[in-house]
């Protein structure tokens, strides 16, 4: 991993475990050796309200907020959530999407309808996408709730860091009850 600061963006609903993946992510990085910053945003996060977390680590960090422009890997939680975010993206930036859609009250009420082609605008505009189907993959490791820790597994393919740096982080993130699933969720993420 190169000296200059890189820039992770995390979008998605409350519920998806944003925050959660954010705070996992940061202490992987400074586990790692880095300087860290994180900001997040989870105003209306426990009525399915957008989430968002900056985290950012390099040698020194300056900012816990990346400009427009400056994010090294989008990772969505929702599809609709990775069009919000994407003027974040440097143009040659990844994106990491989980294949979910959650509906805003607007195309609940009728109101608009759901774009059905915003995985292929993603597409259009850049060329390292990677679509997930976490949700599923979350199921199959014990708990839907295990999403976050799937896209985590996912975005650690990314990242220049070893998994055991991640699985002792992991260790330390969750409690014995659910450490198993979460291990074996955050190993199919990588494995995608």
């Amino acid at each position: 991993m190169s000296e200059s600061v890189r820039s992770v963006l995390l979008v998605g609903v409350g519920g998806h475990g944003v925050i959660r993946a954010s705070d996992i992510l940061s202490a992987v990085m400074m586990n790692a050796g880095f300087d860290v910053k994180k900001s997040e945003v989870h105003g209306m996060a426990q009525r399915g309200g957008c989430v968002s977390s900056h985290v950012r680590f390099g040698r020194k960090v300056y900012s816990p907020l990346a400009r427009k422009g400056d994010v090294d890997v989008l990772v969505s939680f929702e599809k609709l959530e990775t069009l919000r975010y994407l003027e974040y993206l440097k143009s040659d930036g990844k994106v990491i999407i989980n294949n979910e859609e959650v509906y805003p009250p607007s195309v609940n009420l009728g109101e608009i309808e759901y774009p059905g082609d915003a995985i292929d605008f993603v597409k259009e505009h850049f060329k390292n996408v990677k679509m997930v189907d976490a949700t599923a993959m979350a199921l199959r490791s014990g708990d839907r709730r295990m999403v976050n820790t799937v896209i985590l597994g996912v975005l650690s393919s990314y990242l220049d860091i070893e998994p055991g740096v991640w699985e002792n982080v992991l260790e330390e993130s969750f409690p014995s009850k659910i450490l198993r699933g979460n291990i074996e969720a955050f190993r199919s993420g990588r494995g995608v």
